[in-house]
């Protein structure tokens, strides 16, 4: 081969090696963004303000015990599934026979209620920024989540408004924890000594956090990064934790921007129709001004939860049949999750906010069920992640948090249940 013509051939090479090189960071980059964007949800935002108005300070510590549980929940099931290279439901299929078909039926359950707890966030959004009644609003949000679900052009769109938003959310937040004046050191006291312990909180908020679609949904992008397989180990869980790590540090800083509030004596409405508690606080910190951007905030991160919910819980339905891999199959199932959730929630008359709560503590409830399963894989399944080394002390770890989620779950039936008619 002429030598001009080698040279050409290797500066080929090196593109095409740069260019997979970048497509890969933005899969890893976009795994990370999708279980942060889907932790922080008006779920997120409503379960932090509620449970930081009933516990105070004490909440500190069901934030810590939850960041740990998460961190453990997704090193595992992220490393898992991106060193088998199968997504959860075939992995799971594969170790035990239909297993993967009851963790996609539990999925789309837990999907279907996180997304009436979006719907009804959208409701809440509207309500704070135009003030029109939450139920309209819900019905609003849902009805544009369908059309920008449809139109690619304004799905781009909506992904740089939702940067932007978020952006502003967190400078927002920064600003009232400053402002509002938390008792921090009492607050850093009962991060590691509490005094009151609450398991439905930690229940609840590991639910919003990592429970349902928002397990899968990271390390299911990661797939697409096409870095899979055993090699990748150290990426992915660095991936896992940072994604982690991001959600607790947000919800922190909104706990003592709520507790600022809480603490001066403010008692936040949890239980009637209109109740907002984050948005309350906003507004009594940031004025009216205030109220109406968080409005526009809390209304963006319903709707982009809506359209995130109901697609990544209809893939699981290719669990089922092949034909909901892609294509129209796909979409009008995303489309049909989106209007049933949208007829349960106008169906209901439970208050919006006390419905956030409960989903939360619904999708924790479901969490230890697939956390068996891969905990299975992890000790007995080797074999189908491609080698037979997986960290011991990880497998402790998984192992704990399993049990320790079940605990949780049967002391905190009752108690998350009871968010549906009495409110939190």
């Amino acid at each position: 081969m002429p030598e001009h013509t080698q040279s050409e051939q290797s500066q080929t090479d090196a593109k095409l090696a740069a260019v997979k090189k970048r497509a890969g960071r933005s899969a890893v980059i976009g795994a990370i963004f999708l279980m942060a964007t889907s932790a922080i949800g008006p779920g997120f935002i409503t379960q932090t303000a509620t449970f930081t108005a009933t516990m105070g300070a004490a909440f500190a510590f069901a934030i810590l015990i939850s960041v740990l549980v998460d961190i453990a929940v997704q090193l595992n099931i992220w490393r898992m599934i991106t060193s088998s290279g199968k997504r959860a439901g075939e992995l799971a299929n594969a170790a035990i026979p239909f297993s993967g078909h009851v963790i996609a039926i539990l999925v789309v359950i837990g999907g279907l209620a996180f997304n009436i707890g979006n719907i009804a966030g959208g409701g809440l959004g509207l309500n704070a920024l135009l003030g029109i009644d939450a139920k309209w609003g819900g019905l609003l949000t849902g009805a544009l989540a369908i059309i920008i679900f449809l139109i690619k052009k304004a799905g781009k769109v909506m992904d740089i408004v939702l940067v932007v938003l978020g952006v502003g959310m967190i400078v927002m937040t920064v600003i009232v924890a400053i402002m509002s004046q938390p008792p921090i050191g009492d607050a850093l006291r009962q991060t590691f000594v509490p005094d009151t312990l609450n398991f439905a909180t930690i229940t609840t908020i590991v639910g919003g956090t990592v429970g349902g679609y928002i397990t899968y949904s990271g390390a299911h992008r990661y797939l697409d990064s096409g870095h899979t397989g055993p090699e990748h180990a150290g990426p992915v869980m660095r991936a896992a934790a940072n994604g982690i790590l991001v959600t607790g540090i947000m919800r922190y800083v909104l706990f003592l921007a709520i507790l600022g509030v809480v603490a001066s004596g403010v008692a936040l409405d949890l239980t009637t129709q209109a109740a907002n508690p984050a948005g309350q606080a906003f507004g009594i910190v940031l004025g009216e001004a205030g109220l109406r951007i968080f409005g526009a905030i809390f209304w963006a991160a319903a709707i982009s939860s809506v359209i995130g919910a109901a697609y990544t819980s209809a893939t699981f339905l290719s669990t089922f049949h092949k034909r909901f891999l892609g294509g129209w199959s796909l979409q009008w199932a995303t489309i049909g999750f989106i209007i049933v959730s949208l007829i349960i929630y106008l169906l209901i008359g439970t208050a919006p906010a006390a419905i956030l709560v409960f989903v939360g503590g619904f999708n924790g409830l479901i969490l230890p069920i697939g956390l068996t399963v891969f905990m299975y894989i992890g000790w007995f399944r080797r074999d189908l992640l491609g080698t037979r080394k997986y960290p011991l002390w990880l497998l402790i770890a998984g192992t704990l948090v399993t049990l320790l989620t079940w605990y949780m779950g049967i002391v905190s039936v009752g108690p998350i249940f009871a968010f549906l008619g009495t409110g939190a």
